[in-house]
């Protein structure tokens, strides 16, 4: 299959790196947002990125501007009738995410193959919104994506062997390395990381130990580069708190469920660095 043009839908966060991956690779990408504040917003991060990037030396100012003139915004579902891929990256709603698919399934070529971004909920609930389930993967990006070279490519029990195929190719010529992951509750990384980072979450609870020790202790002890809690602050406290939900409601596991003190912060306002203060107070900064 020869993809020449790239839809994304959703232009936050997730969304705009996967457009930067996606133009930087040479593909046209149409990217759908839903104002032209958000869409303003997500080509300023994309221009920030890769003007990060340049200042590093990794691109050059020329090739910052053909990225840039890859990529067309727009309001209209319809406009990404013309992807050959397209990958979803918006909030994590089941309703809304069926929704959107349901409308692209009706102006989308058939030869078009869908995927999600979701980074916890089965890819079949997703997918059974269209009549194209055999086209309909997986995709999990991880953030920051310019970065982050692994992708989750998830397959349901109805994913083509063909569709995980060219999804595993199309992450390839991105320099991603893509791992492929059944369709559950939580994939391949969250199914092994978020009883780890609550297990740190209940520690901290039960005063094993300061959390500068915690997380020095895991970053040394096991060489790992963040310690979890500082990892909790960076994805996100209200992330997974929602993550947790999804996975105890579908394993029944208590390894899944949120300790008490992930709650409170949650309801309180304590997202972690990007409300300014999680385990960790990031406003001094």
């Amino acid at each position: 299959m020869d993809i020449k043009t790239v839809g994304v839908a959703g232009f936050g966060l997730m969304g705009s790196g996967i457009v930067q991956v996606c133009a930087q690779a040479g593909y046209k990408v149409v990217v759908l947002e839903t104002t032209d504040d958000l869409l303003q917003s997500g080509f300023s991060r994309l221009e920030r990125s890769l003007a990060g990037a340049v200042g590093k030396g990794k691109l050059q100012a020329d090739e910052m501007a053909a990225i840039r003139a890859r990529v067309q915004g727009t309001k209209s579902v319809a406009e990404l009738a013309a992807a050959d891929f397209i990958i979803e990256a918006i909030i994590e709603n089941l309703d809304l995410k069926r929704e959107l698919f349901a409308d692209l399934d009706k102006i989308s070529p058939e030869h078009t193959i869908f995927a999600s971004n979701t980074s916890s909920m089965q890819v079949i609930d997703i997918a059974s919104a269209t009549r194209r389930g055999d086209r309909f993967v997986g995709m999990h990006f991880f953030n920051p994506v310019p970065t982050m070279k692994l992708v989750e490519v998830v397959r349901s029990i109805l994913s083509s062997d063909s569709s995980i195929a060219i999804a595993t190719k199309l992450c390839e010529s991105f320099g991603k390395k893509p791992i492929v992951a059944k369709d559950g509750a939580g994939f391949i990384v969250n199914l092994l990381l978020v009883p780890y980072l609550l297990d740190a979450i209940r520690a901290l609870e039960k005063g094993v130990a300061t959390k500068e020790d915690i997380d020095t202790g895991m970053m040394l002890g096991c060489g790992y580069p963040m310690g979890p809690l500082t990892l909790l602050d960076y994805v996100g406290l209200d992330t997974v708190y929602y993550i947790t939900r999804i996975m105890f409601d579908e394993f029944k596991d208590p390894k899944y469920s949120a300790p008490p003190l992930l709650k409170q912060m949650v309801t309180a306002g304590f997202y972690g660095k990007k409300s300014g203060k999680g385990f960790y107070d990031y406003k001094k900064n």
